[in-house]
């Protein structure tokens, strides 16, 4: 058997053929997940609760499974769970004080999912309050860094998660994004993250039950893994109307006949824009290192074209009905808990008790239009790329973005244009490691495929990140560095 620190070095799909083959036990990976977390935890906090004991006890349990196989299996692979979502019998406080001492009595159905399918949760990752915000810090856990430099912001709000694959503490990792939750913290820290069309994963019953805004998504150090739990995850739910049955290939196969047919997946138009045509301030720094990005694969002849959907008033449309989900989400625990909200929930719940019904059918109809739009362009694109954050990791002491190369945010939601757009979209997209600045900070590409068409995506996503070798650069140790603005 390897020694543990190999064994944290495996890609996941390593460890599950390693686990299948009978070579490891899901106890070997425990340990060796355990000890990676007892090294690196102090420096970086993604992983502030774990439940290492009942996943011994759910590896046990596994053992009589072995040999199951079949799209999405995970073996006996330890996986972690974002902190606002509910594990039975493990503490769940979805980083509020209000829950600081919550203990559910029953399972999120992804996780149900997730365990019936051969992973075992091992942890629970940081994220700021009720999920809300760019930067993983909270009042119960304190705050999480960057293993690039741990002076600096992992982003948010799976910021937890995606230190942990970073440092190599678990192989795979579940986030959820709204905004650009699980895109930016992938970005920062140079791992991969998707985030699903709506429908995909399940969300479990939700209050906002019909609304597309927020999903569950992957995240993983590269993209064949990424498809992996993507499998693991994907399925009709009956408790969340919106989910669909998973593709009769699986993503796995679709990213293997990518890999080995590369001229028949081969994107045939691309286009790229640094900046939403306009519509988003981004700085220098990741326009340089993306526009680096973009000759390295025109280069390898990858067919790029400056171009970008005509973006309207997405922005304000995001912020609107942004603000109805918070009024649904957090509108009633204003009345009780006001004191132990932060400020930032209670200005986006506020704004969004003060709407109008016109600002709200505006936003819609807003919403309509710019899908349209996006809809015509795939016609003639096969693959759309942007920028994921407007700065680099910044300062891990800043709680928002002001601002960007002299233009100025009158609030922190403004900062996410690049993502909350493309939400408003419904297209699958994913964060893609691109490079460093020359200070050494991660940057990541946006990639956005075809309405409902994740397995293209993926497969797009595993042709440019086998070209870049990027993906081979983590795991890492932590390291300390100067604060950067």
């Amino acid at each position: 058997m390897a020694d543990a620190a190999e064994l944290t070095r495996l890609t996941a799909r390593e460890a599950v053929r390693l686990l299948e083959a009978g070579d490891v036990s899901p106890l070997d990976l425990i340990e060796a997940a355990a000890a990676r977390i007892a090294a690196v935890e102090p420096a970086v906090n993604a992983l502030p609760t774990l439940c290492l004991d009942r996943a011994r006890a759910a590896a046990k349990r596994l053992d009589s499974r072995r040999g199951r196989g079949g799209p999405g299996w995970l073996a006996g692979l330890p996986i972690a769970i974002k902190d606002l979502m509910d594990v039975e019998g493990v503490r769940t406080t979805y980083a509020s004080p209000i829950f600081a001492d919550h203990v559910p009595e029953a399972s999120h159905p992804l996780v149900e999912r997730l365990e019936d399918r051969g992973g075992l949760v091992i942890a629970k990752s940081n994220t700021p309050e009720f999920g809300a915000g760019g930067n993983t810090y909270n009042a119960v856990f304190g705050k999480t860094r960057n293993p690039w430099n741990t002076s600096l912001t992992p982003g948010g709000s799976s910021g937890g998660a995606a230190v942990a694959l970073a440092t190599g503490e678990v192989w795979l990792a579940h986030g959820s994004d709204h905004g650009g939750s699980l895109r930016g913290p992938a970005a920062h820290t140079s791992v991969v993250g998707l985030r699903p069309s709506p429908g995909r994963v399940t969300r479990g019953t939700v209050n906002n039950l019909y609304s597309p805004s927020s999903v569950e998504g992957p995240m993983a150090r590269n993209v064949p893994d990424l498809a992996l739990f993507l499998d693991a995850m994907a399925g009709q739910c009956p408790r969340d109307p919106m989910t669909r049955p998973a593709p009769e290939r699986s993503f796995v196969g679709t990213v293997d006949a990518a890999l080995a047919d590369r001229k028949g997946w081969w994107p045939k138009r691309v286009a790229f824009s640094p900046d939403l045509g306009g519509a988003a301030p981004v700085s220098k720094a990741v326009r340089g290192v993306l526009a680096d990005a973009a000759r390295r694969f025109e280069g390898l002849g990858l067919p790029v074209e400056k171009a970008c959907p005509e973006m309207g008033g997405i922005g304000e449309a995001f912020q609107i009905l942004r603000a109805m989900i918070f009024v649904v989400n957090h509108g009633e625990r204003l009345k009780t808990h006001r004191e132990m909200i932060k400020p930032d929930i209670i200005w986006n719940t506020e704004k969004g008790l003060a709407l109008t019904p016109e600002e709200i059918a505006w936003a819609e109809r807003e919403r309509a239009a710019f899908y349209r739009r996006v809809a015509a362009f795939f016609e003639t694109y096969d693959l759309l790329m942007l920028p994921v954050t407007v700065l680099p990791p910044y300062d891990v002491d800043k709680t928002r973005i002001d601002g960007v190369d002299g233009v100025k945010f009158d609030n922190y939601i403004a900062a996410s244009m690049t993502t909350s757009s493309i939400t408003l979209t419904g297209c699958p997209s994913l964060s893609l490691p691109a490079g460093f600045t020359e200070d050494g900070r991660p940057v990541g590409l946006q990639l956005v495929g075809r309405p409902h068409d994740d397995a293209g995506l993926l497969a797009a996503a595993a042709l440019l990140e086998d070209m870049s070798g990027i993906a081979d650069r983590v795991p890492i140790d932590p390291r300390e560095g100067p604060t950067l603005d």
